[in-house]
C-alpha cells in the first residue's frame, strides 16, 4: 500500500477503513457480536484511532497469530455459544448490511455461504515456459464475508489450522465439510494497493449520493 499505517487503519472518506466493516455488521445484526482479531502491535494503534476519533463499537478484542489461519483459530476460541459466525477481511470495507443478512440467511439454510463473483478477465496458466488459457466461465472470485455454522468451523480449524490456506471455506473444504457459494458483490472490493484506495472513494462518493 506504499504506507507506514497498516490498511486496516487508513482514513477513506473520513473514516478507518476498519471502521466501514464494523459499522456494516451492526447495522445487519443490531445485537451481533464482533470479535475484532489484530495483531498485538497494533492494539494500542487501534484503540487511540477509537479514542481519537470518538468512534464507539460493541466489540471484543484478540491477539492474533502468526498466519491468518491460526488468526482465525484465535477469534473462535471466544465463541461461547453455537451459531452462525462470519469472517471477514477487514480491509475489505464496501461489504454491505444487504449482503451480510443475505449470507447469514443462505448460511441458515444451507450450513454456509461463500460469496463469490464471476471472472470477467481472460485467464492464462503459466507453466514452464507455456501459458494455458483457461475458461474464465468456470472460475469464481472469492470474497469475505465467509459464514459458517459454528460448529463446523470449530471442528475444522481443531483438526486444521495450515498457513496454506488463504481463506477460511478452504479449510473447511478440507475437512469434508461442503460449501455453498453465495453471489457477491463488485463493489466488495479487498483493499491492496494505492489504486484500490481510489475506487473505494469513488464507490464512497456514489453512495452518499444515492
Amino acid at each position: 500500500m506504499q504506507s507506514g499505517i497498516p490498511k486496516q487503519f487508513l482514513n477513506v472518506s473520513g473514516k478507518p477503513v476498519l471502521s466501514y466493516s464494523l459499522d456494516a455488521f451492526r447495522n445487519a445484526i443490531p445485537d451481533i457480536s464482533i470479535i475484532l482479531v489484530l495483531p498485538e502491535e497494533h492494539v494500542v494503534t487501534w484503540q487511540r484511532i477509537l479514542r481519537d476519533q470518538h468512534l464507539n463499537f460493541d466489540h471484543t478484542i484478540v491477539i492474533g497469530g502468526e498466519t491468518r489461519a491460526q488468526s482465525v483459530k484465535n477469534g473462535l476460541q471466544r465463541i461461547s455459544e453455537p451459531g452462525l459466525v462470519a469472517i471477514h477481511d477487514g480491509v475489505r470495507p464496501l461489504i454491505t448490511p444487504l449482503i451480510i443478512k443475505r449470507l447469514f440467511s443462505e448460511a441458515d439454510k444451507f450450513g454456509s455461504a461463500i460469496p463469490v463473483i464471476p471472472v470477467t478477465d481472460t485467464v492464462r496458466q503459466i507453466k514452464g515456459d507455456l501459458s494455458i488459457l483457461i475458461d474464465r466461465n468456470h472460475l469464481r472470485l472469492v470474497q469475505t464475508p465467509q459464514v459458517f455454522q459454528s460448529d463446523t468451523l470449530l471442528k475444522a480449524y481443531a483438526t486444521n489450522c495450515s498457513g496454506s490456506f488463504t481463506d477460511d471455506a478452504a479449510v473447511i473444504e478440507a475437512n469434508g465439510f461442503k460449501l455453498h457459494l453465495s453471489e457477491g458483490d463488485p463493489e466488495n472490493i479487498k483493499l491492496t494497493n494505492p489504486l484500490d484506495l481510489i475506487f473505494a472513494e469513488a464507490i464512497l462518493l456514489q453512495r452518499k449520493s444515492l
